[in-house]
């Protein structure tokens, strides 16, 4: 009984203290309108939901309330902070079943839906996904690289379902496509409550930093 006390009052504390050190405001999912095959997305889309609401973090997502989408933002609008979903009117009928999940901002099209979610975004994450999550992933690391904004960019890499491009990115890097500096713009991990961390480091974000201005630097001479 006593071990089991003590180990609550840790979870409590673990939980605050979370909480207490987010430096985000909202965070930006992008994540497949499929659940996938493997059960370990869902369950990822669900913890990483529940990450978000115990560090009193808000979500912005691209408004489906389907697959992977559904899942994360249910679990943070099930606990209490505020969604955000941002989706073209073209796709409501398609990616929108039943009753729409917190405050739904409905866009002209998809360049309009992934502006709008950075703009009110403080970090990027992804689940896994199709060519939409990738394409929405690829733009804001291109985004940071080119010094267009400092908000750092996560992959939630569960069973290992980006390890092919993150090696991909790596090979770019040996080929001399990508700058070295610029493989820090992307920080990945396995579980939701590890990745966020990395993203709260303040190493990561000067390493965003020192390479857009790197970058901008070059662009502007």
């Amino acid at each position: 009984m006593e071990t089991q006390r003590r180990e609550e009052i840790q979870e409590v504390e673990h939980n605050l203290a979370a909480a207490a050190k987010s430096r985000f405001r909202r965070i930006c999912v992008f994540c497949g309108s499929s659940s996938g095959k493997n059960p370990s997305y869902q369950i990822a889309a669900i913890q990483l939901g529940k990450q978000l609401v115990e560090r009193k973090i808000d979500l912005v997502y691209g408004g489906g309330s389907i697959g992977l989408m559904g899942l994360v933002s249910q679990a943070v609008y099930d606990g209490g902070r505020h969604v955000l979903g941002v989706i073209p009117k073209s796709l409501m009928p398609r990616e929108i079943t039943g009753e729409s999940i917190g405050e739904v901002r409905a866009v002209s099209g998809m360049h309009q839906r992934k502006a709008e979610m950075a703009r009110q975004a403080d970090a990027f994450i992804a689940l896994p996904g199709g060519y939409g999550t990738l394409e929405e992933l690829l733009e804001v690391i291109t985004w940071a690289q080119l010094g267009i904004h400092e908000k750092p960019v996560g992959l939630l890499n569960v069973d290992g379902y980006y390890n092919s491009l993150l090696s991909f990115i790596d090979k770019a890097v040996d080929e001399g496509f990508v700058a070295p500096a610029a493989r820090s713009i992307i920080v990945s991990a396995q579980t939701a409550h590890e990745l966020i961390s990395k993203l709260e480091s303040r190493q990561f974000l000067s390493v965003i930093r020192s390479t857009s201005r790197t970058i901008l630097t070059w662009l502007q001479s």
